[in-house]
């Protein structure tokens, strides 16, 4: 069975461009589905020297013709506690009647030079009060909440300052009476860890603030994974268990730091997410189109953030390249029947 996934013929969708703050890149977006209307959250830059990056906000009648719902963006990384980092990848969740945003933040932004062939050459940028050590510069995640989608706030810090820990994701509703995340330390490596590449981690909180319980449920396994895999979108309820979308990361040259980012699923359990009930050997998305292989930041990627379930359809929104943003779609009972045939 090959799975069909069906890009828009309008992609990319959002293109970067109109205000100071989005004119070079415009990616990885997080997305909720609310009263028939789209919410869509873009990571944004308007610069890549250096590379500040900040939260706008655009909704939809239709899932693919955005207006932006404000001029500024809804998160900057002043809320976040400096003028001079950057806040990026936000996912949504719905948690009762509050909002919630995940999203990684490092307090003083780097600044990027793209080569063109792979992952661009990133520099510390001088800041005042800021002397350069990278171990103060890691890339922890914060959780902000929202009454209304439209105002933010800065809510709690999910990891400590000490670890680059990004793609933390919360689960739409608690489990066990508890709050879950998936994250992704990168320092969680070694025999200590039981995985010799960064992989998916699960933790659990009563208050979102203090996370135990911290176990690996996912590390790379197959040759598309070779370099890391990190959680991409919020996970979906289905009666087959949690859907988890999430991204691998494999190497093609190590000369030219050239990778390629593909998209993956699993099933984790409804009552008990740290256990995997199926992994789908194969990727289910890669690059194939040219906005997909070639762009202003990174070559060869394709990173869902954000996407959500209407008429039994999947609707993902995806960062190309670090460029643009795009939308794919698939049937959920063919994805579900894919992920187990495959697994």
């Amino acid at each position: 069975m090959k799975l069909k996934i069906e890009r828009h013929p309008n992609n990319p969708i959002i293109t970067p461009g109109k205000y100071d703050w989005r004119m070079a890149t415009v990616f990885n977006p997080g997305v909720i589905f609310e009263n028939g209307k789209v919410y869509l959250y873009e990571r944004t830059a308007g610069q890549l020297r250096p590379f500040i990056c900040y939260i706008g906000m655009m909704e939809s009648d239709d899932g693919v013709n955005f207006t932006h719902s404000s001029d500024q963006p809804v998160l900057t990384p002043e809320m976040a506690g400096s003028k001079y980092g950057s806040v990026q990848d936000p996912r949504i969740t719905k948690i009762d009647s509050t909002y919630y945003m995940t999203y990684a933040y490092r307090p003083f932004a780097w600044s990027s030079h793209p080569t063109g062939t792979g992952v661009p050459e990133s520099f510390q940028t001088d800041f005042p009060g800021f002397d350069g050590d990278p171990l103060k510069n890691q890339t922890r995640s914060g959780i902000a909440i929202s009454k209304d989608l439209y105002n933010w706030e800065h809510h709690v810090w999910a990891t400590p300052a000490e670890l680059d820990d990004r793609d933390v994701i919360l689960f739409p509703e608690k489990i066990n009476g508890k709050f879950a995340m998936l994250r992704r330390p990168l320092q969680f490596v070694g025999s200590e860890y039981g995985t010799d590449k960064a992989g998916m981690w699960i933790s659990y909180s009563d208050d979102l603030q203090n996370w135990y319980d911290t176990q690996l449920i996912a590390k790379p396994e197959f040759p598309w994974e070779s370099n890391r895999i990190g959680g991409s979108l919020p996970p979906i309820k289905t009666s087959e268990g949690w859907l988890v979308i999430y991204h691998g990361v494999e190497t093609l040259d190590a000369r030219t730091n050239m990778v390629v980012y593909r998209a993956g699923a699993m099933l984790l359990d409804l009552e008990n997410p740290a256990k995997v009930l199926y992994r789908c050997s194969k990727f289910i998305m890669e690059p194939e189109t040219y906005y997909e292989k070639f762009g202003l930041y990174i070559p060869y990627v394709v990173f869902p953030t954000g996407g959500y379930v209407d008429k039994g359809m999947l609707h993902m929104y995806y960062g190309v390249c670090d460029t643009a943003i795009a939308r794919a779609s698939v049937n959920m009972v063919e994805l579900i029947h894919f992920i187990k045939e495959n697994s």
